[in-house]
């Protein structure tokens, strides 16, 4: 038995097949495991795989891919100063009022005209810039008569109104956003007109201070015909007044204003003072 191993080791030894050439295969091997174990190692540890360690090289074309929207800056810019200047014009060419209120009176006109009755304005404005216009108005003023004017009028009742119509430069004045002021001024034509409920005044009688106003009293005595009705009913004159505005959600802007009037003619003189709240639009 002993022999016969023998003889088996000294045939079959396995240094027989490490040849020198199969050891550096084998070390060669085991160099080039060693290098690619301690690689996917390192990247492991750094928590990136191969194609996530490209990702920097790949910053600068995002960063490239940017570059259309900051071109892009100026014409932003550009629409921003556009719609600066739209609201830098923000004013309308065209501009319309219509009010009512009460009026008060002055001067002669105070002395037989009760005050607090009813007027009515209706006007256009042509405005140039926020700040200038041109406006015309038409107003109607109702004017009773004092008790004590038809008692000089020996009658039972009267009617007495004048149409006015105004064309004047308008300033605004911007307060704020929502705020604003103005101020007319300019000339003025007034047509007066008025009517007497059974009148008992002879014809040809002695002007009173009433028929003075009323009627201009030609030849300083009623009309012999019976007409009472004013001839120097058309005056020119002129008007100035100021308003305060509010604008309100849909636009359209609430005001408030106070004007006065003044018409004469051969003497004879209207004044009254109409207050008005209404929309401008």
């Amino acid at each position: 038995m002993i022999g016969k191993f023998a003889m088996w080791r000294g045939h079959f030894c396995p240094r027989q097949f490490l040849t020198a050439s199969a050891l550096k295969s084998i070390a060669l091997t085991a160099i080039i495991a060693f290098i690619l174990i301690a690689q996917s190692v390192a990247q492991s540890d750094a928590g990136q795989s191969p194609a996530q360690a490209q990702t920097p090289a790949s910053a600068p074309q995002t960063s490239a891919g940017q570059q259309p929207s900051t071109s892009q800056e100026p014409t932003e810019e550009s629409e921003e100063s556009t719609s600066r200047r739209k609201r830098s014009h923000n004013y309308k060419k065209w501009e319309f009022n219509l009010g009512a209120g009460v009026n008060t009176t002055s001067g002669t006109t105070n002395d037989f005209v009760r005050g607090g009755a009813f007027t009515a304005m209706g006007g256009a404005a042509r405005n140039a810039d926020r700040y200038l216009g041109l406006r015309l108005d038409l107003i109607y003023a109702n004017h009773p008569l004092r008790a004590s004017a038809l008692e000089l009028a020996q009658a039972t009742g009267a009617t007495d109104y004048a149409l006015a119509a105004t064309l004047d430069p308008i300033i605004n004045v911007p307060a704020s956003k929502d705020w604003g002021l103005y101020f007319v001024f300019g000339p003025s034509f007034i047509h007066r007109h008025g009517s007497l409920d059974d009148d008992t005044t002879p014809p040809g009688s002695p002007c009173s201070s009433f028929w003075l106003w009323y009627t201009g009293c030609l030849n300083a005595s009623v009309p012999l015909n019976g007409n009472f009705t004013s001839p120097t009913q058309n005056e020119w004159g002129y008007n100035f007044g100021a308003g305060i505005s509010r604008k309100v959600p849909s636009g359209v802007e609430i005001y408030a204003e106070y004007r006065f009037m003044h018409g004469s003619n051969s003497g004879v003189t209207t004044d009254f003072r109409p207050i008005t709240i209404g929309f401008r639009f």
